[in-house]
């Protein structure tokens, strides 16, 4: 298996858990997590081919099907352990971004799109499995809120490409990649971090 591959289905992994917990937090019946939990998983990633013309991935290989199932599984067997990680959520949801939006960049370069549509399909692939997961949960998506969300996806899917202009290992990149969208993404909820907003305070005052 190679790294890209193994990236996939461990951001898989992480986005099913992520969308597991959300379905938790809702109190929806079993069959209700399994969906939250498979569409949070293979959202972005079909949404991702969908654009480029491939292959959805998980239809074609059925690993995705058994990660997401395996994931739920664990999620809910173990849902009082995780709940005793701190922000559970966050930290999953923060580990399958980073590892989408590469797995999104490689497809990109794959495909022989320009750097700019790759670090777009890379924040696609990151972020919409969240946004859907968000949406039938009857939650506003992180993406469309002031925290930093698909800014730490294209900062990661950046920095990847320039890292290409260097002697760096293609291996070390995309872990080096990786771990600035963790980071970044990490230290703005840790340090309470956000964009700008462009609402005056009498205007938030008023809603």
């Amino acid at each position: 298996m190679n790294l890209i591959l193994t990236l996939d289905i461990l951001g898989t992994i992480a986005f099913a858990i992520s969308g597991v917990l959300t379905a938790l937090n809702k109190r929806l019946d079993p069959f209700g997590i399994l969906i939250i939990a498979f569409v949070a998983a293979v959202g972005g990633g079909t949404l991702r081919d969908i654009l480029i013309g491939a292959p959805v991935a998980w239809m074609l290989d059925l690993m995705y099907v058994y990660a997401i199932f395996g994931a739920t599984v664990f999620a809910v067997v173990f849902r009082k352990r995780l709940n005793y990680i701190r922000r559970s959520l966050v930290l999953f949801d923060t580990v399958g971004i980073a590892f989408f939006t590469i797995v999104g960049v490689e497809k990109g370069i794959g495909a022989g799109f320009s750097p700019l549509i790759c670090i777009a399909l890379g924040t696609i692939t990151a972020c919409f499995g969240g946004v859907m997961r968000d949406i039938l949960s009857n939650q506003i998506p992180i993406i469309f809120r002031k925290e930093i969300y698909a800014t730490a996806c294209i900062l990661g899917a950046s920095a990847y490409f320039i890292m290409l202009q260097t002697p760096i290992p293609q291996d070390f990149i995309v872990i080096i990649a990786g771990a600035i969208v963790m980071t970044v993404r990490l230290l703005a909820v840790y340090f309470n971090l956000s964009l700008p907003s462009i609402y005056t305070k009498k205007e938030m005052e008023e809603d």
